[in-house]
């Protein structure tokens, strides 16, 4: 058996944590390749790596003077060897970020340092072989990851290496210039080592045990996934549920490879598997809830809209021109409504407005603002009658108003929308019913 292992900031933010690593590797002969992310927090006020690198550079690129901001990045480091007492200098190493950032080479190679400097530290610490990302994981001239040339690269230098630490976040394009993932992009990195080598299991190691019903800052300890499907972590992910980056999911579902998100702190506990299918019922009829802010909602309304053909193309095509893309479209014989988001709509607004008023002659066009998505997700939700007529009678209950709902073919989720201020109290009512009431 292979095993992949991702470790997050928060899990080598400090030598102690370093140390729970080590004895989490070692403790299971299968755990061979390593994905570390820059240090994390070491305490609530703590700075991450990665966002030191960020403001020495910007201080570079003005053309300050940055060497105190980069001797305090050097000492988070050092303070790292000195503690594990690991026989290696990073001296070289830092002559060559100092030049480059000097030389103003990018804010995604000095974001990408912070993996690259912990990778040559774990490495030593471990005894592994230090493999850097850019050798392996590729973008296109344009920024889009290669997946291809990736998968094939990460197979052929690995095919030989016993053990290995591979640095998460960033790859290079043909020029050799560091590109670098979306925040959080560690994960994805170690999706992509697990789908190269055709690992048996990708372990993403983090500060939590997994993933929760629901954001326990709203419902205070919240009962734990033990396993959920990628499809309803994919529409979780999407709504706001940040364990992990929504990307990583993609090398591996095509790979058949399951995921299992476990504590650093807590190695026994069971954690969340993520898996293509599975047998097991849900302990409930909804796996997840998940919900965001800041939304508005387009009304148009249009007698006989639905006899008018091409009616939908043509409001789509208004957004389109204007670079706003929807999130829901529910409608009605005579109405429809676009859902999007309101930060990005707020800035096109009257010309989306006027666009549609000359291609598609509306009665009334209505917005509402401030409104807050819900995803209630489950594959449980399938074969259980009565989910929505449930939903809402939570919601009524608890005196909030349901301004939206939507629901895919799948019957895999039911997008509710609500307005901001009743979004918490929203959350709760809907935990309450397929939770607590069950427990």
């Amino acid at each position: 058996m292979v095993k992949v292992l991702k470790f997050g900031g928060s899990s080598l933010a400090s030598a102690e944590q370093f140390r729970k690593v080590a004895e989490i590797v070692n403790s299971d002969e299968s755990r061979r390749y390593i994905v570390p992310s820059a240090p994390g927090k070491r305490f609530a006020k703590d700075t991450k790596v990665t966002d030191m690198l960020y403001s020495c550079y910007e201080l570079a690129v003005k053309g300050k003077d940055f060497d105190k901001e980069f001797e305090s990045i050097k000492e988070r480091y050092q303070s790292i060897i000195d503690e594990l007492n690991v026989g290696i200098s990073l001296d070289k190493e830092f002559e060559m970020v100092k030049t480059c950032f000097k030389a103003r080479t990018g804010r995604d190679y000095a974001a990408s340092r912070g993996e690259y400097l912990n990778g040559i530290v774990l490495a030593a610490y471990l005894g592994y072989e230090f493999v850097d990302a850019a050798e392996i994981i590729f973008f296109t001239d344009d920024g889009k990851f290669d997946s291809e040339k990736t998968l094939k690269a990460v197979g052929e230098r690995l095919k030989n290496v016993e053990r290995a630490v591979i640095p998460g976040f960033y790859g290079s394009t043909p020029n050799d210039t560091i590109k670098t993932f979306s925040r959080g992009g560690s994960d994805v990195t170690g999706s992509i080592v697990a789908a190269g080598i055709g690992a048996d299991l990708y372990e993403n190691w983090t500060d939590v045990s997994g993933f929760l019903i629901c954001d326990p800052r709203i419902v205070k300890d919240p009962e734990p996934i033990r396993t959920i499907t990628y499809k309803e972590l994919r529409e979780l992910a999407y709504m706001g549920a940040g364990v992990l980056h929504e990307d990583a999911i993609f090398p591996v579902r095509k790979a058949g490879i399951p995921i299992n998100i476990k504590n650093t702190n807590k190695p026994l506990d069971q954690g969340t598997f993520i898996v293509e299918s599975t047998c097991q019922k849900p302990l409930y009829t909804i796996t997840g809830i998940a919900g965001k802010k800041g939304f508005s909602v387009v009304n148009i309304e249009k007698d006989m809209m639905n006899g008018e053909l091409g009616f939908g193309r043509r409001v789509l095509e208004q957004f389109e021109k204007n670079g706003i893309s929807f999130e829901h479209m529910p409608s009605g014989i005579d109405t429809m409504s676009i859902i999007v988001h309101q930060a990005e709509f707020a800035e096109r607004e009257q010309e989306i407005l006027s666009g549609l008023h000359r291609n598609v002659h509306p009665d009334v066009i209505d917005i509402e603002s401030d409104l807050a998505l819900i995803a209630v997700v489950g594959r449980g939700m399938k074969s259980e009658r009565g989910t929505a007529g449930r939903i809402f009678a939570a919601l009524a209950h608890a005196h909030v108003n349901v301004k939206m709902i939507d629901q895919g073919s799948s019957e895999l989720n039911i997008i509710i929308g609500v307005h901001e201020r009743d979004f918490e109290r929203a959350v709760k009512a809907i935990y309450e019913i397929f939770v607590v009431q069950r427990l």
